[in-house]
């Protein structure tokens, strides 16, 4: 399994997805039970809306000459919180294997004008993401999230995505499953308003620890979730993990994110700014190269990122 995936390559950055899940909500107005999407997928009139809302990420990949590593509907497709919305273990493959099709049907389109293009599962936390999942052993994790990586590493997808994970502990049993499996994975924590994880270790103690913890077979780091100012004391703490640093997607607006959630209206902050926040990131860290967007963001702040970063 690579422990360096997607591959890097001379001036190329790669963009992300923007914040999907927040513009389904507040700008087309679908309502996310437990914040789950992938059963959107049923529904033809928004499979439209986010199929759109897709090729014009990979149209600001296409126009900046970035790559893109992109991940869909399945940030909840894991077994607790499918069950608590009445799908069976079968629906919910069902629903992954669909997910990833979606985005391999845009990857196909865009070949010639987005020659770079990587297609991750993303998989949320077990918990709550805002909390500090510390209820979750390394051994019940591992456990856990084979489920979803099982059925993940049947289908198309380059690799998966822990996003938005808040303890140590989960974080080393989703890697080790993933490298049992044998699928690429990133790990993305979520930091609090302090600039640590809310279970209370800082980043780079995070970081380091996971992996030690896992032979160092998590393809990369990195945090999503929160605003540059927000997570800036993080990225200011010095050690040899920095090197392992290479996804950011931060949060189009400085605010607590469990109020982000709650305000019924997308707060998109200013993309100009946020760009050029990003662009300072990209200077200090010139090995983090998968940028892009977290809530709030879309297509307008993933061209604003491209812009300052600059291409390699």
């Amino acid at each position: 399994m690579s422990q360096d995936f997607p591959p890097r390559i001379d001036n190329l950055y790669y963009l992300t997805e923007g914040g999907v899940e927040t513009e389904v909500m507040y700008k087309w107005g679908y309502e996310l039970p437990e914040f789950a999407m992938f059963p959107l997928l049923d529904n033809p009139e928004a499979n439209a809306i986010i199929r759109d809302m897709y090729c014009r990420f990979f149209d600001a990949a296409a126009e900046s000459g970035c790559g893109i590593l992109v991940c869909g509907h399945d940030y909840r497709a894991s077994p607790d919180w499918s069950s608590k919305l009445g799908y069976s273990a079968d629906q919910l493959a069902d629903f992954q294997r669909r997910g990833i099709q979606f985005l391999e049907d845009i990857r196909t389109e865009y070949a010639d004008r987005v020659p770079h293009a990587y297609i991750a599962g993303g998989i949320g936390p077990r918990g709550d993401a805002y909390g500090t999942g510390d209820e979750i052993t390394e051994a019940e994790a591992e456990d856990y999230h084979s489920v979803q990586l099982s059925t993940l590493a049947e289908t198309s997808a380059d690799m998966a995505i822990a996003a938005t994970f808040t303890n140590i502990a989960e974080a080393i049993g989703i890697i080790r499953a993933a490298r049992h499996i044998g699928i690429p994975i990133g790990m993305s924590f979520n930091l609090g308003p302090n600039g640590r994880l809310r279970s209370g270790p800082s980043l780079g103690e995070a970081i380091e620890t996971v992996d030690s913890e896992t032979g160092g077979a998590a393809a990369w780091f990195g945090t999503n979730c929160a605003h540059p100012l927000e997570f800036e004391p993080a990225l200011a703490e010095p050690g040899p993990w920095r090197e392992k640093l290479r996804y950011i997607r931060p949060n189009a607006a400085k605010m607590d994110k469990i109020a982000l959630c709650s305000l019924g209206h997308l707060e998109d902050g200013d993309p100009v700014e946020l760009g050029q926040q990003m662009g300072e990131v990209a200077k200090r860290f010139p090995r983090a190269d998968i940028l892009g967007g977290c809530c709030g963001t879309d297509e307008r702040h993933l061209r604003e990122v491209a812009k300052n970063v600059g291409n390699r």
